[in-house]
C-alpha cells in the first residue's frame, strides 16, 4: 500500500511538471494572443543533432524550465528527425518547412527563438552548455518590460 501511494505522488508530481509542446503554430499564437505570453519556438532535430538533443536533456526536460514553461511559455517544436521510425506526419512536416521558411532560412540547429503574439522575433539562441536557471535568464532577457 505504501508503495501504491509512494508511486502516485511521483505520478502527480511529474504530471504537474509535464510539457506540452504544440505543433501547431497557428493554434500557438492564438493561446499566446489570449494569455498574452511569449512563444518558444525551437528548430530541432530530435534525432540527429547531438546540441539539439543535448539542449532537450539539459533544459527542457530539467524541473526548473519545466515549472518556468508551464506559467511563462507557449511551446512549439519544428522538429525534423531523419529516421524512417521518427517521421512526422505530412501536415506536421509541411508546417515546419513553412516555419523553417520564414524563421531560419538558414537551416540552424538548434535554433530557439522567442516570439511574441503576433510571431515578431522578440530573441534568438541556440544550445547553450549552462545550468536550467541561466538558460531562463537568457530567455527572459529577449522580454522587453
Amino acid at each position: 500500500m505504501k508503495n501504491k501511494i509512494t508511486f502516485l505522488l511521483l505520478f502527480i508530481t511529474a504530471m504537474g511538471y509535464s510539457q506540452v509542446w504544440n505543433t501547431n503554430f497557428n493554434l500557438a499564437k492564438e493561446d499566446s494572443l489570449s494569455k498574452n505570453i511569449p512563444i518558444l519556438l525551437v528548430f530541432s532535430g530530435s534525432d540527429w543533432c547531438a546540441p539539439c538533443i543535448k539542449l532537450d536533456t539539459n533544459i527542457w526536460q530539467s524541473a526548473e524550465f519545466k515549472a518556468y514553461a508551464a506559467e511563462k511559455l507557449i511551446l512549439v517544436r519544428a522538429d525534423f528527425p531523419k529516421k524512417k521510425q521518427n517521421q512526422l506526419q505530412d501536415q506536421i512536416k509541411k508546417q515546419n518547412q513553412d516555419l523553417a521558411e520564414i524563421y531560419n532560412k538558414e537551416g540552424i540547429f538548434p535554433l530557439v527563438l522567442l516570439l511574441d503574439n503576433t510571431g515578431k522575433i522578440l530573441g534568438a539562441t541556440s544550445y547553450k552548455n549552462v545550468p536550467p536557471k541561466e538558460y531562463i535568464s537568457l530567455l527572459n532577457s529577449f522580454i522587453k518590460p
